[in-house]
């Protein structure tokens, strides 16, 4: 296969870099390999020379027949050089000289060339060697285990010390102004700064500081972020530490740390902690698997005890975070505790542009962008979601090599965060317009239906589970639902469905999900909110909930089986009725529904101004 040479990415070359890392323990194993190997390499060298050995009578025999050139004498060893150039080994028997063993051969020792090589001192030496050596790497060795043993003693005692984060006076950059979209929490959290900056303006008229404030809120809303601008802002020592930090395998550790984060605070009074996801030890006690005492839950004791206990604590402010407050013991919520109970909630669309303008800061976007449009496309996103989309619109933007970020980036990247990237996904041409009828069946009953927001997109580009989509985001914020919004809710749903029975005469799997959320629907109207011809009467099991949502108490419904048919019939009845509905607006439009889907055949998705050139304006104000 050739290379792609024209490729907007070249393949960098690969290069293979060896880097040895030496250390002791590399030079400890290098040796030990050496005293281990050498012996036997020496025993195998002794092994081949014993081809080459011969009896002392034949080397003395030999040397008397002229065959021999040259003889060397190392100890017992006598080494003969032949005058083929071919050596041999004899080793002497006895106590005599080699001179005394030639007399006796009848060879006058003048009459043979012979060497003696003293080898004592070098035998010696490496007797010494054998035995001093190993000896020695074994005490460097142990000594080195021993070292390491100790750090390991010191470390288990360093275990219940604290591991928080200190953040002195100007290390975090995070300020207020970097916070957008919680106003509200913003001012608490500006108030308790105050009560630490200026103690006395407070004392003087007989408040107390308040010993403790807890972020609650959904993931993404600016929790851990206002903590930081807290750490920005106070001035004072600002301990940071996560929940799951307390925990170790070792029972009391947790309690430990946490005196020990309380002992650092006072010392350095007046100072703020700031535990993140606090639901990780501040559960409420007696519902673990271990029982009533195990070690989350001494922690969390020791947590209560440190905030409202006998000793006093009051220049050192607690400030938690967690967006499963449900999950939270009742003793760490009372009062003296955590006194503040920030609540943050998504951004409405004033915060959620003010996010985008903080968010906005060091990228580059095109003059024409309509921000108050984007805030209105963003209903429900957090502070993370529309910083991530403003990411995933400049990554976009790069990608094509643009200079600045488009609209359509945006568009493209809130879908993306919200739906996941598109999916080029192989389907056949029947598929793609039953998917086509579908998603156009979704937005011209949404469209005519008076009560329902604009059709903001639609597309039939794959992504995530979904081969297609209708976006319909709210016009408004809106905290009530009226019982014809919802009607209409079912009826748009059903449109899907509709255009299929419509146009095909068939009906198709894609509608599951629509069906799902459309009975759901219908049945929280019937059951919850009494919105039918059962009466305004809660149909559903008994529950009370906390001011985080923790459930108190639950009792499963107790209706009669022919009260639960009636609920029964009345949601089947709800849902029958809006999709004849949605079938009565699909049949009467089916012109527009046929020019909707020939459009987007072609252009796959369209957007709000392309949908409304072929369907019109929206008719119905809201």
């Amino acid at each position: 296969m050739e290379e792609n040479t024209n490729s907007r990415f070249p393949i960098p070359k690969k290069r293979f870099i060896f880097k040895l890392k030496i250390n002791i323990w590399t030079i400890l194993l290098g040796v030990f390999l050496v005293v281990f190997f050498l012996p036997l390499i020496l025993s195998f060298g002794e092994l081949q020379s014993q081809d080459k050995q011969i009896d002392i009578s034949r080397a003395l025999s030999d040397i008397k027949e002229e065959k021999v050139e040259k003889v060397e004498i190392q100890n017992e060893k006598v080494i003969l050089t032949y005058k083929d150039d071919s050596k041999k080994e004899a080793i002497k028997e006895g106590n005599d000289s080699f001179s005394d063993l030639l007399d006796k051969a009848g060879v006058r020792p003048t009459d043979v060339n012979y060497t003696v090589i003293d080898q004592s001192l070098s035998k010696t030496i490496g007797d010494i060697l054998s035995v001093v050596l190993p000896l020695g790497l074994m005490a460097v060795f142990f000594f080195f285990i021993l070292r390491a043993q100790s750090r390991g003693a010191q470390d288990i005692f360093s275990f219940g010390r604290s591991r928080a984060r200190l953040f002195a006076k100007g290390k975090q950059s995070v300020t207020f102004a970097d916070v957008a979209g919680v106003e509200e929490a913003k001012k608490e959290l500006e108030e308790i700064v105050d009560f630490l900056k200026n103690p006395a303006k407070y004392r003087k008229i007989g408040a107390r500081t308040p010993k403790g404030a807890l972020l609650f809120g959904p993931a993404g809303v600016g929790k851990t972020l206002l903590a930081r601008a807290v750490a920005g802002e106070a001035g004072v020592p600002f301990f940071s530490m996560a929940g799951s930090e307390f925990m170790e395998m070792l029972v009391g550790v947790g309690a430990s740390r946490v005196r020990d984060l309380f002992a650092q605070a006072k010392v350095s009074a007046p100072s703020i902690i700031f535990i993140d996801e606090i639901d990780a030890i501040g559960r409420q006690r007696g519902r673990g698997i271990m029982g009533g005492h195990d070690e989350r839950e001494q922690t969390l004791n020791q947590i209560l005890v440190e905030m409202d206990g006998f000793t006093p604590n009051d220049n050192v402010m607690v400030i938690a975070a967690t967006n499963r407050g449900d999950l939270l013991d009742p003793a760490l919520l009372r009062p003296g505790r955590f006194d503040r109970r920030v609540v943050l909630d998504m951004p409405d669309k004033e915060g959620r542009e003010a996010i985008l303008k903080i968010h906005a800061r060091g990228k580059k976007f095109a003059k024409d962008i309509d921000w108050d449009r984007v805030a209105d496309r963003t209903v429900g996103f957090s502070g993370a979601d529309l910083e991530n989309m403003l990411n995933e619109a400049a990554i976009l933007a790069a990608r094509e090599d643009k200079n600045m970020i488009e609209m359509k980036d945006i568009e493209e990247a809130a879908t993306k965060v919200k739906m996941g990237p598109a999916k080029k996904r192989l389907q056949s041409e029947e598929d793609k317009k039953i998917t086509a009828y579908h998603e156009a069946g979704h937005a011209l009953v949404t469209h005519v239906l008076p009560k329902m927001d604009p059709v903001h997109r639609i597309s039939i580009v794959a992504r995530g589970m979904s081969l297609g989509h209708t976006l319909i985001p709210p016009a408004a914020d809106r905290t009530h639902e009226t019982k014809s919004r919802l009607l209409e809710q079912i009826t748009a749903m059903m449109g899907g469905r509709a255009a299929e029975e419509v146009v095909f005469n068939e009906m198709t799997s894609g509608a599951a999900n629509d069906i799902s959320q459309a009975t759901r629907l219908a049945r929280a109207m019937v059951i919850e909110f009494g919105m039918s011809g059962l009466g305004p009467v809660n149909l559903g099991p008994e529950m009370g909930l906390g001011d985080f949502g923790q459930l108190e108490w639950y009792e499963q419904s107790n209706i009669s089986p022919a009260m639960q048919e009636k609920v029964d019939n009345e949601v089947k009845r709800i849902v029958d009725e809006c999709y004849k509905n949605a079938e009565i607006l699909v049949r009467k439009n089916q012109n527009i529904l046929d020019n909707i889907v020939e459009k987007l055949l072609v252009k796959e998705t369209l957007d709000r101004d392309e949908f409304e050139k072929i369907v019109g304006k929206k008719g119905s104000e809201k």
